[in-house]
């Protein structure tokens, strides 16, 4: 499913979008929720509220995996 609208939210990554469309269809499969405009908000949120906080819990795990990364700062 192809968005077709301008957002201020550019992706930093290029083909990223693919990924998270990806896992948006995955997260919804999990919770059974039909995306679309004729399902709640809620339910809709509840898709988009799962994707960051596993995307947030991706990049913990990759910062606190990085050599570089120093949390003492």
């Amino acid at each position: 499913m192809s968005q077709n609208y301008s957002s201020k939210n550019k992706l930093v990554v290029p083909g990223a979008q693919n990924a998270i469309d990806q896992m948006k269809y995955e997260i919804a499969n999990e919770f059974g929720v039909n995306l679309g405009p004729d399902t709640t908000a809620r339910a809709n949120g509840s898709v988009g509220g799962e994707i960051t906080k596993r995307l947030v819990e991706m990049g913990q795990k990759q910062m606190s995996s990085s050599n570089g990364y120093n949390r003492s700062k």
